[in-house]
């Protein structure tokens, strides 16, 4: 099994590769999850020109650095890569399945899952590992569907608070677990590059339902000293 991928006690119905009984057919449930609303794709050539501008007021010249005359096109298309969560069209479509409940509580916990996003204030990237978890309910989601929320959820500007905060809350809206977890460790350019200039680990994490109860505290990721991040510099 992937170190990134932990159960205690693996649910019957859980997707996997390879021999064993017919499983449930996935449940695709876009339509369970309201939409919230989001503001339309980029405007590709708009952002090429303000780049342009930025370029020419920051008192560089394209004309005399040619490096720089396919910046504002290249930077337009890297926006609408790292921004793609914007688009409401993007939402991914989570397969779910039925949970035959065993006989006891079955915590799965998805770890060190790799996510960049950019902050919200400063346009400059926060970086680092996330950890998943859940107490099943009627239904589970398949491995991959922890990955892909996180994806994106953080191809957006976003504060690291508030993404911890919407994959908690996307989970509870699909699939109404028991008890979720979210865990973010990050670093923060804006505090690296400018500010304080100190490289630190800022940690959140939003715990609800079951998962709350001190019972359960062993089994969640345990806290590694991290910046809470309403300390951070902003």
């Amino acid at each position: 099994m992937p170190r990134w991928l932990s159960r205690v006690q693996i649910p019957s119905s859980a997707p996997c590769d390879g021999a064993g009984p017919p499983r449930p057919a996935p449940s695709r449930s876009r339509r369970e999850v309201p939409v919230p609303s989001q503001p339309p794709a980029s405007d590709r050539p708009a952002v090429a020109r303000a780049v342009a501008d930025l370029i020419r007021a920051l008192g560089l010249d394209p004309r005399a650095e040619p490096e720089l005359r396919e910046t504002p096109a290249r930077v337009a298309d890297l926006y609408a890569e790292l921004l793609a969560g914007l688009d409401p069209a993007a939402l991914p479509e989570l397969a779910t399945f039925p949970h035959a409940r065993g006989a006891g509580d079955e915590l799965v916990i998805v770890r060190d899952l790799p996510f960049h996003s950019l902050c919200v204030h400063h346009l400059v990237p926060f970086f680092g590992h996330a950890h998943i978890a859940y107490l099943p309910g009627e239904r589970i989601i398949g491995i991959s569907g922890a990955a892909r929320l996180l994806d994106h959820y953080a191809r957006r500007p976003q504060l690291q608070e508030r993404l911890t905060a919407q994959i908690a809350d996307h989970l509870e809206r699909q699939v109404a677990p028991r008890g979720v977890a979210v865990v973010l460790e990050a670093r923060h350019l804006c505090m690296e590059m400018r500010g304080i200039r100190k490289p630190g680990l800022v940690e959140t994490r939003v715990v609800r339902g079951a998962l709350a109860e001190p019972r359960w505290a062993a089994a969640l990721p345990a806290r590694r000293g991290g910046v809470p991040a309403a300390d951070a510099e902003r």
